[in-house]
């Protein structure tokens, strides 16, 4: 069978790329407005380019590999394949109306991707590039998690308040779990034995067994001087030692460090508006944090919880993935 030209293309970018790709000291952040992704050095803090891409790019991971970045434009309808050593786009894979948030199998062959319109997980093929199946779940899906073995996904649901589990073999729906308003974002604690997913309009966490599939905990923000309404949390990520989870509270302006084994809040950090994106570096010693209506990146030292330095980054920036 003749392999196609993107295909053979992205094989020969990568072994070319192989050497320089790797470990590229940035940080990319996605920005909405400019259809760019801007890069800033790690060390430096410091813009040091942009790379042009589709319309709207919102989320973001890179490629098993660590040579490409894959992602997901809303407004193209697609995702674009960023090569990191030549910073151009290689290739693109069509992900249906609208996508925001994705998942990659293990191997990286699939993407389970939230269709917000349809009320439905897609899952494409990316080396074909084609949609291979699409599940309904509630309306307005947002938060799409693959558990570690890749035998599970987990998808969100704005509209009706639930995680959906889906079993990743026969696709079919195992359990709608009961959560907090507006879901959004999901991180697994360091084992996988508990999901945490955000609510936004919750201003809360809820904590899900997955051996029960059942929510275990609901963990509740607040900020002195804000109302409920205007602690919003989003984004969140895992310390690399597994002990913190850092959660973005979105209006609130915060990022909350929360003890995981305590379940609450040991902390919080000080950054932009609308904290939203989070991603680590390598060590876990800084969070870059993506601040949507301030239009810029603070960085966090997780040690001290103090903000170091915020990055104007474009104009509403909305994930950051840290590749040092």
């Amino acid at each position: 069978m003749m392999k196609s030209p993107l295909l053979v293309g992205l094989v020969l970018t990568a072994l070319v790329a192989a050497a320089q790709a790797k470990d590229t000291g940035l940080a990319y952040i996605s920005s909405e407005k400019d259809h760019a992704i801007t890069l800033v050095d790690v060390k430096t803090l410091k813009v040091v380019g942009s790379i042009a891409t589709c319309k709207r790019p919102r989320h973001m991971q890179l490629l098993p590999g660590g040579l490409q970045l894959m992602v997901a434009c809303s407004d193209s309808s697609r995702a674009d394949l960023i090569d990191l050593a030549s910073r151009k786009s290689v290739g693109s894979v069509p992900l249906g109306d609208d996508p925001e948030i994705f998942d990659l199998s293990p191997d990286g062959r699939l993407a389970y991707v939230s269709a917000e319109e349809e009320g439905a997980l897609n899952i494409f093929d990316i080396r074909a590039r084609k949609k291979i199946k699409s599940v309904q779940v509630g309306k307005e899906p947002e938060g799409v998690k693959l558990s570690p073995d890749g035998k599970r996904v987990y998808v969100s649901s704005e509209v009706a308040n639930m995680v959906h589990v889906i079993d990743t073999s026969s696709l079919q729906i195992v359990k709608n779990i009961a959560v907090g308003q507006r879901p959004r974002r999901f991180a697994f604690n360091a084992d996988a034995s508990e999901l945490w997913v955000t609510n936004e309009l919750g201003s809360s966490v809820s904590i899900i067994s997955v051996k029960d599939l059942a929510v275990a905990a609901t963990l509740r923000f607040e900020v002195k001087g804000m109302r409920p309404d205007d602690i919003t949390p989003v984004g969140l990520v895992l310390a690399r030692d597994g002990k913190t989870m850092y959660v973005g509270l979105g209006r609130a302006n915060h990022v909350a460090f929360v003890d995981v084994a305590a379940r609450k809040t040991s902390g919080l950090v000080l950054v932009g508006k609308r904290a939203w994106g989070l991603g680590l570096n390598r060590d876990g010693s800084e969070l870059f944090v993506t601040n949507g209506l301030s239009d810029d990146l603070t960085v966090i030292d997780t040690a001290a919880l103090k903000a170091l330095k915020t990055v104007p980054v474009g104009r509403v920036p909305h994930t950051v993935v840290v590749d040092d």
